[in-house]
Protein backbone atom coordinates (compact mmCIF):
# COMPACT_ATOMS: atom_id res chain seq x y z
CA UNK A 1 0.00 0.00 0.00
CA UNK A 2 1.29 3.28 -0.93
CA UNK A 3 1.96 5.62 1.50
CA UNK A 4 0.10 9.27 1.78
CA UNK A 5 3.48 11.22 2.67
CA UNK A 6 6.91 10.91 1.84
CA UNK A 7 10.09 11.27 3.49
CA UNK A 8 10.71 14.35 1.73
CA UNK A 9 8.23 15.96 3.32
CA UNK A 10 8.59 19.22 5.34
CA UNK A 11 6.65 18.40 8.32
CA UNK A 12 6.02 21.42 11.08
CA UNK A 13 5.11 20.52 14.53
CA UNK A 14 3.20 22.55 16.13
CA UNK A 15 3.70 22.19 19.94
CA UNK A 16 6.80 20.07 19.21
CA UNK A 17 8.80 20.47 22.39
CA UNK A 18 5.63 19.37 24.45
CA UNK A 19 4.50 16.02 25.61
CA UNK A 20 2.92 14.77 22.45
CA UNK A 21 4.79 16.54 19.99
CA UNK A 22 7.94 15.30 21.17
CA UNK A 23 6.89 11.73 20.95
CA UNK A 24 5.87 12.07 17.71
CA UNK A 25 8.87 13.75 16.60
CA UNK A 26 10.66 10.51 18.02
CA UNK A 27 8.59 7.88 16.18
CA UNK A 28 8.82 10.55 13.15
CA UNK A 29 12.44 10.20 13.02
CA UNK A 30 12.53 6.76 13.81
CA UNK A 31 10.58 6.30 10.38
CA UNK A 32 12.92 7.98 8.52
CA UNK A 33 11.46 11.68 8.28
CA UNK A 34 13.21 14.90 8.66
CA UNK A 35 16.79 13.64 6.60
CA UNK A 36 17.87 16.32 4.98
CA UNK A 37 20.47 13.89 2.71
CA UNK A 38 16.24 12.45 1.54
CA UNK A 39 14.95 16.05 1.11
CA UNK A 40 13.02 15.78 4.57
CA UNK A 41 13.11 18.38 7.27
CA UNK A 42 11.10 18.79 10.43
CA UNK A 43 10.28 22.23 12.36
CA UNK A 44 9.56 22.09 15.72
CA UNK A 45 10.13 25.65 16.86
CA UNK A 46 9.93 26.51 20.33
CA UNK A 47 7.72 29.27 21.94
CA UNK A 48 10.36 32.00 22.01
CA UNK A 49 10.88 31.36 17.75
CA UNK A 50 7.32 31.18 16.95
CA UNK A 51 4.22 32.67 19.01
CA UNK A 52 1.11 30.54 17.53
CA UNK A 53 -0.93 32.80 19.82
CA UNK A 54 -0.20 35.71 17.18
CA UNK A 55 -1.79 35.13 14.27
CA UNK A 56 0.43 37.70 11.86
CA UNK A 57 3.79 35.47 13.48
CA UNK A 58 2.38 32.41 12.45
CA UNK A 59 1.39 33.61 8.94
CA UNK A 60 4.45 35.34 8.19
CA UNK A 61 6.13 31.72 9.32
CA UNK A 62 4.41 30.00 7.22
CA UNK A 63 4.92 31.93 3.90
CA UNK A 64 8.91 31.41 5.11
CA UNK A 65 8.45 27.92 5.37
CA UNK A 66 5.92 26.28 3.40
CA UNK A 67 5.48 23.12 5.32
CA UNK A 68 3.77 20.17 3.38
CA UNK A 69 2.33 18.77 6.48
CA UNK A 70 1.15 20.04 9.56
CA UNK A 71 0.80 18.52 12.71
CA UNK A 72 -1.18 20.66 15.64
CA UNK A 73 -0.35 19.03 18.74
CA UNK A 74 -0.01 22.62 20.38
CA UNK A 75 -2.55 23.20 23.07
CA UNK A 76 -2.93 24.81 26.75
CA UNK A 77 -3.54 21.75 28.85
CA UNK A 78 -3.93 20.85 32.59
CA UNK A 79 -5.55 18.52 34.93
CA UNK A 80 -9.28 18.38 36.54
CA UNK A 81 -8.29 21.82 38.68
CA UNK A 82 -6.61 23.45 36.10
CA UNK A 83 -9.41 23.63 33.60
CA UNK A 84 -11.93 24.35 36.14
CA UNK A 85 -9.61 27.79 37.58
CA UNK A 86 -8.55 28.77 33.97
CA UNK A 87 -11.53 28.28 32.24
CA UNK A 88 -11.57 31.02 30.16
CA UNK A 89 -7.89 31.06 29.57
CA UNK A 90 -8.55 27.43 27.77
CA UNK A 91 -10.75 28.36 25.65
CA UNK A 92 -9.20 31.62 24.66
CA UNK A 93 -5.72 30.04 24.12
CA UNK A 94 -6.83 26.83 22.64
CA UNK A 95 -9.22 28.24 20.28
CA UNK A 96 -6.18 31.17 19.10
CA UNK A 97 -3.75 28.53 18.17
CA UNK A 98 -5.67 26.15 16.59
CA UNK A 99 -7.29 28.67 14.46
CA UNK A 100 -4.05 30.22 13.50
CA UNK A 101 -1.98 26.80 12.68
CA UNK A 102 -5.06 25.42 10.61
CA UNK A 103 -6.61 28.31 8.74
CA UNK A 104 -2.23 29.08 7.92
CA UNK A 105 -2.21 25.86 6.47
CA UNK A 106 -5.05 26.36 4.67
CA UNK A 107 -4.07 28.63 2.60
CA UNK A 108 -0.64 28.07 2.37
CA UNK A 109 -1.50 25.33 0.27
CA UNK A 110 -0.04 22.85 2.69
CA UNK A 111 -0.46 18.99 1.54
CA UNK A 112 -1.98 17.27 5.13
CA UNK A 113 -2.75 18.17 8.26
CA UNK A 114 -3.54 16.11 11.53
CA UNK A 115 -5.27 17.66 14.27
CA UNK A 116 -4.97 16.13 17.83
CA UNK A 117 -8.25 16.25 20.15
CA UNK A 118 -9.18 14.73 23.36
CA UNK A 119 -11.85 12.14 24.47
CA UNK A 120 -13.33 14.71 27.01
CA UNK A 121 -14.81 16.05 23.40
CA UNK A 122 -17.37 13.61 24.21
CA UNK A 123 -20.55 13.80 25.93
CA UNK A 124 -20.37 13.28 29.41
CA UNK A 125 -23.14 10.22 29.75
CA UNK A 126 -22.16 8.89 26.47
CA UNK A 127 -23.16 5.44 26.01
CA UNK A 128 -19.88 3.17 26.64
CA UNK A 129 -17.59 2.29 24.82
CA UNK A 130 -17.89 5.60 23.38
CA UNK A 131 -18.14 5.58 19.31
CA UNK A 132 -16.76 8.93 16.48
CA UNK A 133 -20.62 9.35 15.86
CA UNK A 134 -21.81 10.49 19.66
CA UNK A 135 -19.88 13.65 19.38
CA UNK A 136 -22.22 16.20 20.09
CA UNK A 137 -24.74 13.77 21.34
CA UNK A 138 -25.55 15.31 24.96
CA UNK A 139 -23.93 17.76 27.61
CA UNK A 140 -19.81 17.94 28.18
CA UNK A 141 -18.68 17.79 31.34
CA UNK A 142 -18.88 20.47 33.12
CA UNK A 143 -15.01 20.33 35.22
CA UNK A 144 -13.55 20.31 31.40
CA UNK A 145 -16.33 21.61 29.27
CA UNK A 146 -13.89 24.81 27.91
CA UNK A 147 -10.88 22.85 26.71
CA UNK A 148 -13.64 20.86 25.08
CA UNK A 149 -15.51 23.25 23.36
CA UNK A 150 -11.74 24.62 22.01
CA UNK A 151 -11.01 21.21 20.53
CA UNK A 152 -14.64 20.66 19.02
CA UNK A 153 -14.41 23.75 17.44
CA UNK A 154 -10.47 22.50 15.83
CA UNK A 155 -12.13 19.23 15.00
CA UNK A 156 -15.08 20.68 13.04
CA UNK A 157 -12.70 23.51 11.71
CA UNK A 158 -10.39 20.47 9.94
CA UNK A 159 -13.74 18.44 8.85
CA UNK A 160 -15.36 21.17 7.06
CA UNK A 161 -12.26 22.57 5.61
CA UNK A 162 -12.26 18.90 4.09
CA UNK A 163 -15.40 18.94 2.73
CA UNK A 164 -16.23 22.48 1.46
CA UNK A 165 -12.29 23.00 0.36
CA UNK A 166 -11.14 19.71 -0.16
CA UNK A 167 -8.15 20.26 2.10
CA UNK A 168 -6.69 17.51 3.45
CA UNK A 169 -7.58 17.44 7.51
CA UNK A 170 -7.95 14.64 9.58
CA UNK A 171 -8.29 14.45 13.58
CA UNK A 172 -7.57 11.58 16.03
CA UNK A 173 -9.30 11.73 19.66
CA UNK A 174 -6.43 10.33 22.00
CA UNK A 175 -7.34 9.04 25.57
CA UNK A 176 -5.53 10.14 28.73
CA UNK A 177 -1.89 10.11 27.81
CA UNK A 178 1.18 9.77 30.24
CA UNK A 179 4.74 9.28 29.67
CA UNK A 180 7.51 11.01 29.10
CA UNK A 181 7.50 14.79 29.44
CA UNK A 182 4.33 14.84 31.34
CA UNK A 183 3.79 17.65 33.56
CA UNK A 184 3.92 16.72 37.37
CA UNK A 185 2.74 19.94 38.41
CA UNK A 186 1.39 19.68 42.05
CA UNK A 187 -2.15 21.09 41.08
CA UNK A 188 -2.50 21.02 37.33
CA UNK A 189 -1.01 17.72 36.12
CA UNK A 190 -3.24 15.08 35.10
CA UNK A 191 -4.27 11.93 37.00
CA UNK A 192 -1.77 9.78 36.30
CA UNK A 193 1.29 12.30 36.65
CA UNK A 194 -0.06 13.33 40.11
CA UNK A 195 -0.34 10.28 41.35
CA UNK A 196 2.94 9.35 40.50
CA UNK A 197 4.57 12.39 41.71
CA UNK A 198 2.46 12.03 45.11
CA UNK A 199 3.27 8.22 45.66
CA UNK A 200 7.21 9.01 44.94
CA UNK A 201 7.12 11.73 47.69
CA UNK A 202 5.78 9.77 49.79
CA UNK A 203 8.26 6.47 49.15
CA UNK A 204 11.09 9.10 49.61
CA UNK A 205 9.82 10.96 52.61
CA UNK A 206 8.26 7.81 54.27
CA UNK A 207 4.45 9.32 54.73
CA UNK A 208 1.51 7.52 56.53
CA UNK A 209 -0.84 8.31 54.06
CA UNK A 210 -1.40 9.91 50.48
CA UNK A 211 -4.17 11.37 49.62
CA UNK A 212 -6.29 11.22 46.31
CA UNK A 213 -8.75 13.61 44.65
CA UNK A 214 -12.27 12.79 44.01
CA UNK A 215 -13.89 9.71 45.47
CA UNK A 216 -11.60 7.24 43.62
CA UNK A 217 -14.47 5.48 41.74
CA UNK A 218 -14.83 6.59 38.19
CA UNK A 219 -12.89 4.85 35.36
CA UNK A 220 -10.12 5.75 33.18
CA UNK A 221 -8.46 4.71 30.15
CA UNK A 222 -4.30 5.49 29.98
CA UNK A 223 -2.59 5.43 26.69
CA UNK A 224 1.11 6.00 26.59
CA UNK A 225 2.55 8.91 24.89
CA UNK A 226 4.63 6.79 22.33
CA UNK A 227 1.44 4.79 21.53
CA UNK A 228 -0.07 7.98 20.19
CA UNK A 229 3.15 8.78 18.77
CA UNK A 230 2.66 5.27 16.33
CA UNK A 231 -0.84 6.26 16.02
CA UNK A 232 -0.06 9.95 14.48
CA UNK A 233 2.50 8.72 12.10
CA UNK A 234 0.22 5.89 11.27
CA UNK A 235 -2.59 8.25 10.12
CA UNK A 236 -0.53 10.05 8.48
CA UNK A 237 0.71 7.69 6.06
CA UNK A 238 -2.64 5.53 5.87
CA UNK A 239 -5.70 7.36 6.67
CA UNK A 240 -7.62 9.46 3.81
CA UNK A 241 -11.00 9.43 5.34
CA UNK A 242 -12.41 10.19 1.50
CA UNK A 243 -10.54 6.51 0.47
CA UNK A 244 -13.17 3.76 -0.04
CA UNK A 245 -11.93 1.34 2.62
CA UNK A 246 -12.01 4.33 5.13
CA UNK A 247 -13.77 3.66 8.55
CA UNK A 248 -17.40 5.19 8.09
CA UNK A 249 -19.98 5.76 11.18
CA UNK A 250 -23.24 3.69 11.61
CA UNK A 251 -24.93 5.40 8.97
CA UNK A 252 -22.24 5.31 6.48
CA UNK A 253 -21.38 8.75 6.74
CA UNK A 254 -17.19 9.86 6.26
CA UNK A 255 -15.26 9.98 9.72
CA UNK A 256 -13.03 12.92 9.72
CA UNK A 257 -11.95 12.27 13.09
CA UNK A 258 -10.77 8.72 14.85
CA UNK A 259 -9.83 7.58 18.55
CA UNK A 260 -7.24 6.28 19.75
CA UNK A 261 -6.55 4.46 22.89
CA UNK A 262 -6.17 1.08 24.12
CA UNK A 263 -10.14 0.54 24.69
CA UNK A 264 -9.19 -0.91 28.46
CA UNK A 265 -9.80 1.16 31.79
CA UNK A 266 -9.49 1.01 35.21
CA UNK A 267 -10.56 2.82 38.47
CA UNK A 268 -8.58 5.91 39.76
CA UNK A 269 -8.80 3.29 43.11
CA UNK A 270 -7.16 0.60 40.94
CA UNK A 271 -4.94 3.09 39.76
CA UNK A 272 -3.83 4.18 42.61
CA UNK A 273 -3.16 0.77 44.16
CA UNK A 274 -0.76 -0.01 40.89
CA UNK A 275 1.40 2.93 40.98
CA UNK A 276 1.76 2.84 45.05
CA UNK A 277 2.83 -1.29 44.67
CA UNK A 278 4.94 -0.59 41.48
CA UNK A 279 6.60 1.95 43.69
CA UNK A 280 6.95 0.09 46.87
CA UNK A 281 4.47 2.93 48.71
CA UNK A 282 2.80 0.58 52.12
CA UNK A 283 1.33 3.40 53.94
CA UNK A 284 -2.62 4.20 53.33
CA UNK A 285 -4.69 5.63 50.57
CA UNK A 286 -6.85 8.52 51.55
CA UNK A 287 -10.13 9.94 49.23
CA UNK A 288 -10.87 13.57 49.30
CA UNK A 289 -14.29 13.41 47.93
CA UNK A 290 -14.55 17.49 47.72
CA UNK A 291 -12.85 17.37 44.92
CA UNK A 292 -14.37 16.84 41.64
CA UNK A 293 -14.41 13.59 40.36
CA UNK A 294 -15.49 14.39 36.46
CA UNK A 295 -16.91 12.06 34.13
CA UNK A 296 -17.89 9.15 35.30
CA UNK A 297 -16.52 7.13 32.54
CA UNK A 298 -14.75 7.68 28.90
CA UNK A 299 -13.86 4.38 27.67
CA UNK A 300 -13.11 4.77 24.28
CA UNK A 301 -13.84 2.52 21.07
CA UNK A 302 -10.73 1.94 18.58
CA UNK A 303 -12.46 -0.46 16.35
CA UNK A 304 -12.15 2.37 13.64
CA UNK A 305 -8.68 2.85 13.90
CA UNK A 306 -7.97 -0.53 14.09
CA UNK A 307 -9.61 -1.42 11.01
CA UNK A 308 -6.78 0.31 9.28
CA UNK A 309 -4.40 -1.78 11.02
CA UNK A 310 -2.86 0.44 14.24
CA UNK A 311 -2.33 -1.26 17.53
CA UNK A 312 -1.60 -0.02 21.15
CA UNK A 313 1.24 -1.56 22.01
CA UNK A 314 2.87 -0.34 25.39
CA UNK A 315 1.22 -2.48 28.32
CA UNK A 316 0.16 -0.25 31.49
CA UNK A 317 2.20 -2.12 33.96
CA UNK A 318 5.42 -1.50 31.56
CA UNK A 319 4.27 2.08 30.93
CA UNK A 320 3.88 3.27 34.28
CA UNK A 321 7.05 1.73 35.63
CA UNK A 322 8.97 3.40 32.66
CA UNK A 323 6.88 6.73 33.58
CA UNK A 324 8.08 6.11 37.49
CA UNK A 325 11.61 5.48 36.44
CA UNK A 326 11.93 8.74 34.28
CA UNK A 327 10.03 10.86 37.04
CA UNK A 328 11.98 9.44 40.31
CA UNK A 329 15.82 9.79 38.55
CA UNK A 330 14.62 13.66 37.73
CA UNK A 331 13.17 13.76 41.47
CA UNK A 332 16.63 12.91 42.55
CA UNK A 333 18.44 15.11 40.41
CA UNK A 334 16.50 17.89 41.77
CA UNK A 335 16.78 16.99 45.22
Amino acid sequence: MNKLISLKEKIFIAGGSGMVGSAIKRKLLKSGYGDINKGGIIYSPSHKELNLLNSNEVEVWFKKNKPTIVILAAAKVGGIKANNDFSADFLLENLKIQTNVIESSFKSGSKRLLFLGSSCIYPRNAIQPIKEEYLLNGYLERTNEAYAIAKIAGLKLCEHLNIQYGFDSISLMPTNLYGPGDNYHPEHSHVMAAMIRKFVEAKNYSYKKVTCWGTGNVLREFLHVDDLGNAAVFALENWDPKGTNSPKDKDGNKLFHLNVGTGEDLSIKELSKKIASIIGYEGSIAWDKTKPDGTPKKQLDINRIRSLGWEPKKELNEGILQTIEEYSSNFKKIN
